[in-house]
């Protein structure tokens, strides 16, 4: 599904040029739940943002599903993140004042559904993340896990094959986060491919397979 190489960034700090990803190289398969276990202070962000092509590595090759995605014109990588990708966010990014169900529809005003289509989506959405009492709750009115379940489902909207997810339990207690990982491990079940950041050692275990990375280097993969 995915393969990466010889992906590196560097950044220029105080005019010295700086390398914080060092050719890394990343194979995944579809149907893969993978764990990158990375320490909370390091360049995480950086490489799922490059996944997504949010941000450009300074040098790479990188196949999504048989397609060089690495030279793509910036309307092309725009296509790529709405049909391919969609990324769950470790501070939700959810907008104050809209209920549930308009928060998730938002990704197919992009495909240009009608009102009542983006709604009835959104609504077989959220029944399926548990949240069918919630979908006219704005995000003040929901507790932490159940935003996140409603970032789950905006990023199910469209039904991507590929979801990251950035220390998705990072605000939860270890009752709540439980429910959020067997939700994960239902979608994987179900054929969804996930990549997710973490440096928790026990959300990990989760996942099938763990990669390390240490010093902008993969460490080891198990």
């Amino acid at each position: 599904m995915i393969d990466i190489k010889n992906l590196t960034k560097s950044y220029i700090i105080w005019w010295v040029p700086v390398m914080i990803l060092k050719w890394i190289d990343l194979h995944i398969d579809q149907g893969d739940f993978i764990a990158i276990m990375w320490p909370s202070w390091s360049w995480k962000s950086t490489l799922m943002n490059m996944i997504w092509i949010l941000d450009l590595p300074t040098s790479w090759e990188y196949i999504f599903q048989w397609t060089n995605v690495a030279n793509f014109t910036s309307n092309e990588q725009a296509v790529f993140r709405r049909d391919k990708i969609w990324f769950i966010f470790q501070w939700y990014n959810l907008l104050p004042k809209l209920p549930a169900w308009n928060q998730v529809s938002i990704p197919l005003s992009y495909k240009w559904y009608s009102y009542n289509k983006r709604k009835e989506r959104a609504i077989e959405i959220l029944n399926s993340v548990w949240l069918w009492d919630k979908i006219n709750h704005t995000p003040d009115m929901l507790s932490w896990w159940q935003q996140q379940r409603v970032c789950i489902a905006r990023a199910l909207v469209c039904d991507p094959p590929l979801l990251l997810a950035d220390e998705p339990t990072w605000a939860l207690d270890s009752v709540t986060w439980e429910e959020i990982l067997q939700l994960f491990s239902k979608l994987n079940e179900e054929w969804k491919t996930i990549i997710m950041i973490t440096h928790d050692s026990h959300v990990a275990s989760y996942a099938d397979k763990k990669i390390y990375i240490k010093d902008g280097l993969i460490d080891k993969i198990k």
